[in-house]
């Protein structure tokens, strides 16, 4: 285990890691905002060729959605350990910190102090989340080849979009509650991600929605952490640190929660849910 905290936190790369405009790679807004509208434009015209040629069914692309899932699951995994171990390295690194300030780790987690900056472990694993984004956005690709009749997926686009966005938020503006975001949305990417390995190389499906169970954990648990971000920022000695970024960061979480439950999987499920409701009444009828 020491020699994976080692590379994990420990590394000169990742102790010495500083976020800035001229040293890392898609840090400036010219070029997030770039990527999004290309991201955007891209997904528009593979979903227009498909329109114009009325394709109808899946084009087969074998192997490789699952071993993008293969990747993402690794990635999250990875980045996962990485912020835990950073986390633990940051704290018992800036004891006097603690000490100094009248605050705890606990608090640290949701509400970073005034005048942090975005440089050390925890920062670079932060700026490896908002890297593995980009790789994320291929699942879009994929879904739109492997359902073309189903409709231009805007709101997956505005998902994916957002995600990039707030994540470059996180350390343009050393935003709070990055860390706690990062720990729980990985995590959930090992799930989901490994999940969907797991049927892409054929293996039996779960018998009960596992992708949309751990969203609506996901969605409520940030709920609950913003919460407290909230509550820290108004109760705590100085405030917490890029609170601007955290409002939108709020709004955009809501915008996608919303999204979320109307979206065409959530309508799906519930369409299901009431067919097997529907069965198991007939069954105790009869």
């Amino acid at each position: 285990m020491s020699v994976v905290g080692y590379w994990l936190s420990e590394t000169p790369s990742i102790v010495g890691f500083r976020w800035n405009h001229a040293q890392s790679w898609g840090s400036t807004w010219s070029f997030v905002f770039s990527s999004i509208v290309l991201y955007f434009l891209l997904s528009l015209f593979l979903y227009l060729i498909l329109y114009i040629f009325n394709r109808q069914t899946p084009i087969p692309l074998g192997p490789i959605p699952a071993a993008h899932s293969l990747i993402m699951t690794l990635l999250s995994a990875i980045i996962f350990l990485g912020i835990l171990l950073s986390s633990a390295a940051e704290i018992r690194d800036t004891r006097w910190f603690f000490r100094r300030y009248n605050t705890n780790p606990f608090q640290w987690f949701f509400c970073f102090p005034i005048g942090t900056r975005p440089t050390g472990r925890v920062f670079f694993w932060s700026y490896a989340f908002y890297i593995s984004r980009f790789v994320h956005l291929l699942k879009t690709f994929f879904l739109i080849m492997a359902r073309p009749n189903k409709g231009f997926p805007a709101s997956r686009i505005f998902n994916h979009s957002a995600l990039i966005f707030m994540t470059f938020l996180w350390l343009e503006f050393t935003q709070s509650f990055q860390v706690m975001a990062i720990l729980s949305n990985t995590l959930v990417y090992v799930v989901v991600y490994g999940y969907r390995f797991w049927i892409g190389i054929g293996l039996p499906a779960a018998c009960f929605p596992i992708i949309f169970n751990c969203q609506i954990v996901l969605f409520a648990y940030h709920l609950l952490c913003h919460v407290g971000v909230l509550l820290l920022h108004l109760f705590s000695t100085g405030g917490c640190n890029g609170i601007g970024a955290w409002i939108f960061n709020s709004v955009l979480n809501a915008a996608l929660l919303f999204l979320f439950v109307f979206s065409d999987d959530s309508q799906d499920w519930k369409h299901k849910r009431h067919q097997l409701t529907t069965k198991k009444k007939k069954a105790v009828k009869c």
